[in-house]
C-alpha cells in the first residue's frame, strides 16, 4: 500500500519564509516583500510574509492584497452606487481618483502598523497529520498559507496551497492513468 504524504514532507522550513514584527510599518513590509520575492526573482507563488510578536509567536500574514487594501484612500471604501454610477463606472472614477491621491493618501497610510491589516492566525497543522488536512482548512477558510506547529505551540514551518495543490494532483493524475 502507497504511503501518504504528511504536513512534514511539503512544508517550507519556516527560516526559509519572509517574517517581519507586527509593529513593522506597511512601507516596511512592502520593502521586505520587494526584497524577498520581487527583486530576487522569487516567486514562491504565495506572496506572503509571516507576521509575529514581541515573543515571536507566529500572530499572522499580511498578504499583498492586505497591503493593497492597508494603502487604500479610505474615501474609495464606501460604494458610489447609491450615487447612480454603474459598476463600471464606479470602477474606473475609483481608479482614476486613487491614481491621483496615490501619493499623498496612500504614502500617509503606508505609515500604519501591518497588526492592523494582516490576517490573524485561526488555523494550523501539525507535522505528521495528512496533507489532505491542510487541504481541506485551505480550500474552507481561504488560505494561501498555513503555519505547522509542533505540539500545537512550536512553529517549524508553512504549507503553501501550491504544494497542497501539487500533492493533490499527483494523486488524480496518477488515478487516472490507472
Amino acid at each position: 500500500m502507497e504511503q501518504k504524504k504528511t504536513i512534514r514532507d511539503i512544508m517550507e522550513d519556516i527560516f526559509k519564509f519572509p517574517h517581519i514584527p507586527y509593529w513593522f510599518t506597511v512601507k516596511q513590509s512592502i520593502g521586505i516583500i520587494k526584497h524577498a520575492f520581487l527583486e530576487a526573482n522569487v516567486c514562491p507563488y504565495t506572496m506572503e510574509v509571516l507576521v509575529f510578536e514581541e515573543k515571536y509567536n507566529l500572530v499572522g500574514t499580511l498578504s499583498l492584497n492586505d497591503i493593497l487594501k492597508a494603502l487604500e484612500p479610505r474615501f474609495m471604501q464606501v460604494s458610489t452606487k447609491a450615487q447612480g454610477y454603474s459598476e463600471e463606472d464606479e470602477e474606473m472614477n475609483l481608479s482614476v481618483i486613487w491614481a491621483k491621491r496615490i501619493e499623498s493618501e496612500s504614502i500617509e497610510l503606508s505609515k500604519r502598523s501591518v497588526g492592523d491589516y494582516m490576517t490573524p492566525v485561526k488555523y494550523f497543522v501539525e507535522p505528521d497529520e495528512p496533507v489532505t488536512k491542510a487541504a481541506y482548512l485551505m480550500m474552507h477558510h481561504d488560505l494561501q498559507v498555513l503555519p505547522v506547529l509542533e505540539n500545537k505551540k512550536r512553529l517549524v514551518g508553512v504549507v503553501r496551497v501550491i504544494d497542497v495543490f501539487k500533492y493533490i494532483a499527483e494523486i488524480v493524475l496518477n488515478k487516472a492513468k490507472g
